[in-house]
């Protein structure tokens, strides 16, 4: 199919034949659309961006409380770029949340047996009940980008999860969950700024896989599987929310600032709280001091 053939607006629509050519003909669309609205700007003090933080985590925890007493069941994605600050948005959010209604799910690399499953079968475990927040750091999305680009799929798996993501999707929606999704954008120049970092950074170190340098070298390809991933899947239901993530703390508040837009809810916040009286002694002696266990006080 050539370019002046192809339909300009039906890539999502398109009958899966088995092939990569709607694929193709997404990204030729996209590619020849595509401009850059990043505008740069200074980056965020740090007096400013903690005053902002301090107010959006106070809205967080009232909208906690709200999907708590609601029932609600919310689902957030974050994916993107290695060292594109996916990470430290989802510490910033979690941060004054309650962890028994606030989950992390950052799934490590599948099990011999869990390759054997259906695609999605290891990430349904981990979707909230009632009352619950679950946060992706990486999602079922790892399918349709490393695994697209390393080879750990094959064509025919990579063309199934094109076909039936959107599908999987509109299930969650329809039983009730909230899924909101996030790509982190980060420049190439501000990418490797990172990455240098964190080698010269040993408490960053651990941060730098094998798997994360080799993305280096297939920028492009990246690029276009991110493509084609939007082609397939930013849908009028499930819409991927784009971060301009050079600038971190801005993008941290943005994220916030938007989260608390797709979840509305009101303030639950209890009335002052009173603190009764101690317990009187009454007798009790407790046990000598000695006979504890302290921890040294090196500090």
């Amino acid at each position: 199919m050539s370019k002046k053939d192809a339909p300009q607006e039906k890539s999502k629509k398109q009958t899966h034949n088995g092939k990569d050519k709607e694929a193709a003909v997404a990204v030729e669309n996209l590619d020849a659309k595509k401009t850059d609205v990043r505008v740069k700007r200074e980056p965020m003090n740090k007096k400013d961006y903690e005053a902002e933080l301090a107010k959006l985590q106070i809205e967080l925890v009232k909208m906690q409380e709200w999907i708590k007493a609601q029932g609600l069941k919310v689902v957030i994605i974050f994916e993107g770029r290695d060292a594109a600050g996916k990470g430290g948005a989802i510490k910033t959010i979690t941060m004054c949340l309650n962890p028994r209604y606030t989950r992390i799910a950052a799934l490590g690399t599948p099990t011999e047996r869990e390759k054997t499953q259906w695609y999605f079968q290891r990430y349904t475990p981990h979707l909230p009940a009632a009352g619950e927040m679950v946060l992706f750091d990486r999602s079922w999305y790892n399918r349709a980008g490393v695994e697209r680009v390393m080879g750990f799929c094959t064509e025919d798996e990579y063309q199934e999860f094109l076909r039936t993501c959107p599908e999987f999707e509109k299930m969650l929606i329809r039983s009730g969950i909230i899924l909101i999704k996030y790509w982190f954008s980060v420049s190439d120049e501000e990418q490797e700024r990172r990455f240098q970092a964190r080698i010269d950074d040993p408490t960053k170190r651990w941060k730098l896989s094998p798997m994360d340098l080799e993305s280096r070298s297939k920028w492009v390809e990246y690029s276009r599987a991110k493509d084609t991933m939007f082609a397939y899947t930013d849908t009028k239901q499930s819409p991927w929310n784009v971060v301009t993530a050079d600038d971190k703390k801005r993008a941290r508040l943005n994220v916030i600032a938007h989260l608390l837009t797709k979840v509305p809810y009101r303030d639950l916040t209890p009335e002052s709280i009173k603190l009764p009286p101690r317990q009187d002694d009454k007798g009790y002696v407790r046990p000598p001091i000695t006979d504890q266990t302290f921890v040294p006080e090196v500090y």
